[in-house]
């Protein structure tokens, strides 16, 4: 699945750690990712979050999607700063998943929070 992710590829984002059910990938902000207030675009955080979701909740060669997800910023960072996500599957039930994501700076300190909802199609990765 990530070799053929140009939207990870474009944000430079690193897969750290692929396992069944657990996931980490770590991004660091260049300037072309701050908003209007010079701080990391939320859009981005979520980005990377959704990023090692995906490769969590993706554990065969069935193709597993985002049902649904929230985040809750809890932090704001800048430019040069790298961020990592941690996912970890919570549950699965049928085809449904329910996974929790951690996005942490450099220092280790939380800056988001981020849960997603999984569903696993009929359809096969090719």
């Amino acid at each position: 699945m990530m070799r053929r992710d140009a939207a990870s590829a474009m944000l430079g984002i690193a897969v750290e750690l692929d396992e069944p059910g657990r996931a980490v990938v770590s991004m660091t902000v260049r300037d072309d990712m701050l908003n209007g207030f010079a701080i990391t675009h939320g859009g981005l955080v979520f980005a990377l979050a959704d990023t090692a979701f995906a490769i969590a909740c993706n554990e065969d060669d069935r193709i597993t999607v985002a049902a649904g997800a929230d985040i809750t910023f809890l932090k704001s960072t800048g430019a040069g700063q790298v961020l990592t996500a941690t996912a970890v599957r919570r549950v699965v039930s049928g085809r449904s998943g329910l996974y929790d994501v951690t996005v942490t700076d450099e220092t280790g300190d939380v800056v988001a929070e981020f849960r997603g909802r999984s569903l696993t199609t009929n359809r096969t990765a090719d």
